[in-house]
């Protein structure tokens, strides 16, 4: 059994992104995982300030809901990103909310090239919708996931759902069942 933290960056309260994480979320649970899922529609997490303060054994200085998830995030096997495609890439709650993983970074004396600090070891997975559905809609998403969560963070990639052309996904069952492609 699995800890999996959904963590969803859609700004409707039942869009596309939603019903496609509770689809993930209900296949997950049916498998015997323990789930939850918090939206950052519903909480404040602001931007990294780049202060530091953090690097000095400090919690993050920002005032927002973000230090409460930090435990969160730490329990977490499995740490799934579930947003709507705007303007190309992650939504700019979810990017925000990324941003603020430098606070749980630690201090790595010898990192891998490229590298300046180590993170907690997870596994990840990245679900999105969008309207458009061309060859190359989620490429730029999908570059930053690889780039910075899977590469720079060192999370596992455990699969992607990349559900373009979605429109609704009322009725659409072929998107949200296509869900458990996800490995857990």
């Amino acid at each position: 059994m699995k800890q999996i933290l959904v963590i969803l960056g859609g700004g409707r309260r039942n869009g596309n992104t939603k019903q496609l994480a509770d689809s993930f979320v209900s296949g997950a649970a049916q498998a015997g995982h323990q789930v939850e899922t918090i939206a950052l529609s519903e909480i404040e997490v602001k931007g990294c300030l780049g202060c530091n303060a953090c690097r000095y054994g400090k919690p993050c200085v920002q005032p927002d809901d973000f230090n409460r998830i930090v435990p969160k995030l730490k329990e977490a096997d499995l740490v799934v990103f579930a947003s709507p495609l705007y303007f190309w890439t992650i939504s700019s709650k979810l990017k925000a909310f990324i941003e603020r993983f430098y606070c749980i970074a630690q201090r790595d004396e010898t990192p891998p090239y490229g590298r300046y600090e180590k993170y907690p070891v997870k596994d990840a997975a990245l679900l999105m919708t969008s309207a458009d559905d061309f060859f190359w809609t989620f490429e730029q998403a999908v570059s930053y996931y690889q780039f910075a969560i899977v590469n720079y963070i060192g999370f596992t990639d455990k699969g992607m759902l990349l559900a373009g052309g979605c429109g609704d996904t009322n009725g659409k069952p072929n998107i949200r069942n296509s869900t458990s492609e996800v490995s857990l």
